[in-house]
């Protein structure tokens, strides 16, 4: 029996320009339509016949998209594909239309004839091989300033609009159109598959759907419901229900009351987001960026950008300001990416500025919720909402604002109910965006700097933030630097600490084991992975070096040198790829910070002298603070030196690993005890190299030896080590006042108040210091790193043991500080014990000494 042989492929036909028509139409619609293409250069192969495949049909979208092609220099959708498989001599493809129905009414159309077609050309005729493009249009989704507030109406949004709102849409916002290509594929890849043909192109259709969807989500957000039946969800949810059934029992009242009071809870918290608002905010910003600041710079946006389709998106900022979270969300609009939903203060909910907060996506917390099992179901519930909606979210995992500059030690609180949530239904992954935010100037720097002297807090009013805004208006805060991180995915940390997860049953009421380690890798790693993210602008550079003198100043001649030692060392020893540093040169950095206000040049016969006075100095060891972790190796094998004129490189190596934990634990640095080794070996070669270190010969045993006196090279390693002179000079501090007192003499909490009464006085004293140097936090933070290196542990009494390996550690420390500040941490340390034993000792309100 002969085969029955395959159908010819039909004749291809010359391929030819858009019709006279739609030319006509563009040339109407051209002075109202401007297009921003992404990405630049086209993801597709255009070597193969390209069919593009847009959602919906309609002229404009057409229109847009062959426009959008030509400027790119790409084939038309309004040409045949060679042998027009289509049959309609086009080359692109709607998946649903919109057509009149019964009585004129609109009615969707879910499928695609010329999809059908395609495949179908693709079976029939081998010589076929069309790819599909997907293509996004989006039209008024980036804000323009030429715009107006009427326009906001007419943004992109869920809807499937008509043809007269479509064109009032184009009028009005089609200058800010954005029109999105994604990758190509190969029809042959699709029909690898042997389905049926209606099955085939149903399911091609479902894929190219659910493309579309997390292309949109993405870029306008998820399809919004109104809070009011958020809340509604969130009390009708059995946890919160069963919360509620015991809230009525332990206060002996009805369900409904109780219920009231659960409600009372949601609509407090709950977020009210509007399209309109964000838009219309937007304006308002814009101008208010370019008014108080000269640009801000952004960097690695575009991973974020490969990675947020189809995932969760939880952005987790440093907090700094309370510019933060406006400016975030204005950066991720305005680039095409829709704004989270962000955790606020209960402060914040103020009169009129609450509700603008609200609708920009904010919800409010309380600051503390243990004892309120009530509150904290209904918080958590509507958390595991915003989760299940794939709504993105921003919370600050530091808790409040950070006044030194540094990072502070992280809360798990969020980052728990995130994470319970997507165990309850794990639809789209997640993943955590670590975001560095870096000021040169800082709004709230005179608040900090009363708070950081002793002065409380000042309450947020609207009165306050119309005075702070009169005055803010006034002044510019040089540049804004905001640098996206290196994501870290939640599955990843799930496979590590619960590989069984997705079998497991999720319970809302359980809490297993291994959350509580999952969280604090989680915490731990998101800071670090800012921190590798920083930005080194110019104020960071210059504080780093003014702050190391007795004075705060400099010779011109000096400071220009030791800057360009500092880019030299992020240049030669980078600490990630993900760190930008300032294109400036020394002598550009000096002339700006003083343009700004930061510098005051004194001029001399003998020379200029460069200096920070008064106030601001105290302020600017908040941008100093900024990136000490990015000299920390090069600091310690500095500070090695400072008080030793030579050393082994062996000894110098252990000594850092030695200290290494506790750095990293302060300044959450990314590597390993052995990595640091490694580092500070190559930081050891770079000094020799640059002449602030000798290696002497052999036959002297090969020490590293450094200059005499008042050498330049010995005032470069002097100014080098102080950024981290003083942390030590905190840990030496500890472990002095531990040993002194003896095993079982102290508890954790009177180590911690005798470390912090230690070095205030020590301040006062002598030299002053930065406010973070008698910081108990900090103090607390290194006797919980004593406990979990085992060098101390905690007695049945409460009281701390250790053994003589405290010793060693204290041996090792007189190593590396000087002879006199030993002796008088040692003086001073039995006197403040005495004196907190036999009395109450009071901290005082004010210390009148902070450096910065």
């Amino acid at each position: 029996m002969d085969a029955t042989p395959s159908p010819a492929a039909p004749p291809p036909r010359p391929t030819a320009k858009p019709p006279l028509w739609a030319r006509f139409i563009e040339k109407l619609l051209q002075p109202w339509i401007e297009i921003h293409r992404e990405p630049a250069t086209p993801p597709f192969d255009l070597d193969r016949p390209i069919c593009y495949v847009i959602e919906t049909y309609g002229l404009s979208n057409t229109l847009i998209l062959d426009r959008a092609c030509r400027e790119a220099g790409l084939p038309s959708p309004l040409a045949a594909l060679p042998g027009d498989p289509l049959g309609r001599k086009r080359a692109y493809v709607a998946l649903s239309r919109r057509r009149a129905g019964l009585f004129g009414r609109p009615k969707n159309r879910s499928h695609s004839d010329a999809l059908s077609r395609l495949l179908m050309a693709h079976r029939l005729y081998p010589d076929q091989d069309v790819q599909l493009v997907p293509v996004s249009i989006f039209v008024g989704r980036a804000p323009a300033r030429q715009s107006g507030w009427f326009s906001v109406l007419f943004s992109e949004n869920w809807a499937l609009v008509g043809r007269f709102r479509r064109l009032l849409a184009i009028l009005l916002n089609g200058r800010d159109t954005v029109v999105q290509f994604s990758p190509g594929v190969r029809v042959w890849e699709i029909l690898g598959e042997e389905l049926p043909h209606e099955r085939q192109v149903r399911k091609v259709s479902r894929v190219l759907r659910a493309h579309f969807r997390r292309i949109k989500t993405a870029v306008i957000g998820p399809d919004l419901s109104t809070r009011r039946l958020l809340v509604d969800r969130v009390l009708d949810a059995e946890p919160v229900r069963k919360s509620i059934t015991d809230q009525a029992r332990k206060d002996g009242t009805e369900y409904l009351e109780a219920w009231k009071k659960a409600h009372r809870f949601a609509w407090e918290i709950a977020a009210d987001y509007s399209n309109p608002v964000v838009r219309s905010a937007s304006f308002a910003l814009t101008g208010f960026w370019n008014r108080i600041y000269d640009g801000v710079n952004v960097n690695h946006l575009d991973t974020l950008k490969q990675v947020a389709p189809g995932h969760e998106v939880v952005y987790v900022p440093c907090h700094r300001s309370h510019m933060d979270y406006l400016l975030l969300s204005y950066l991720l609009y305005t680039r095409g990416i829709v704004p989270p939903h962000i955790v606020a203060g209960i402060n914040l909910n103020m009169p009129v500025i609450g509700p603008i907060l609200r609708r920009g996506g904010a919800f409010f917390i309380r600051r503390s919720i243990k004892g309120n099992a009530l509150y904290a179901a209904v918080l958590g519930e509507y958390v595991a909402q915003l989760v299940g909606e794939g709504f993105s979210l921003e919370y600050f995992i530091e808790g409040g604002r950070s006044r030194t500059g540094r990072l502070l030690q992280p809360k798990g609180g969020m980052i728990v109910m995130t994470i319970k949530a997507f165990l309850r239904a794990p639809r789209r992954p997640v993943v955590f965006q670590p975001v560095y935010i870096g000021y040169e100037k800082l709004i709230e720097g005179k608040s900090y700097l009363d708070e950081l002297t002793g002065q409380p807090k000042e309450k947020e009013t609207i009165w306050a933030l119309v005075k702070a805004g009169a005055g803010i208006l006034r002044q510019h805060y040089g540049k804004v630097a905001v640098n996206f991180g290196e994501p870290i995915f939640l599955d990843d940390v799930l496979a590590r600490h619960a590989p069984d997860w997705r079998e497991r049953n999720a319970d809302p009421e359980d809490k297993p084991t291994w959350i509580n380690p999952a969280v604090a890798e989680l915490a731990q790693q998101i800071q670090v992975n800012i921190n590798r993210a920083a930005d080194v602008n110019p104020v960071n550079l210059l504080a780093l070096a003014l702050l190391a003198t007795p004075k705060h100043a400099m010779s011109e001649a000096d400071l220009l040198a030791q800057l360009a030692l500092s880019k030299k060392l992020l240049a030669k020893l980078p600490y990630s790829d993900r760190v930008t540093v300032t294109a400036m040169e020394p002598a550009e950095m000096i002339a700006y910070g003083q343009k700004i206000g930061v510098l005051t040049r004194t001029v001399h016969p003998l020379g200029d002298v460069i200096s920070i006075e008064g106030e601001t100095a105290v302020l600017q060891s908040y941008f100093r603070n900024n990136v000490l972790h990015l000299f920390a190796a090069a600091s310690w094998v500095a500070l090695c030196f400072q008080n030793n004129r030579r050393m082994s490189r062996a000894g110098l190596l252990r000594l850092g690993r030695t200290i290494y934990p506790f750095v990293q634990d302060e300044l959450f640095l990314p590597w390993t005890p052995e990595e640091f080794a490694e580092r500070l070996d190559a930081t050891l070669d770079l000094f020799v190299a640059e002449g602030l270190l000798s290696v002497a010969s052999e036959d002297e045993g090969g020490y590293l030896t450094r200059g005499p006196g008042q050498t330049d090279e010995v005032f470069r390693l002097r100014v080098i080590s102080h950024s981290l002179q003083q942390a030590f000079e905190r840990y030496f501090i500890a472990i002095t006042t531990l040993v002194k007192n003896g095993p079982r003499t102290l508890s954790a909490g009177e180590l911690e108040t005798l470390c912090q009464l230690t070095a205030q006085r020590l301040s006062l004293l002598y030299a002053p210091a930065a406010p973070e140097f008698f910081d108990k936090s900090l103090f607390r933070g290194f006797i919980q790193k004593l406990r979990e290196l085992k060098l101390v542990w905690i007695c049945p009494d409460g009281k701390l043991d250790f053994d003589e390996q405290m010793m060693v550690w204290e041996k090792d420390a007189k190593v590396v500080l000087g002879r006199d500040l030993r002796h008088t941490i040692s003086k001073l340390s039995p006197e403040a014990v005495s004196r907190a034993t036999s009395t109450q000792v009071a901290l005082p309100a004010k210390t009148g000494s902070t450096e910065a």
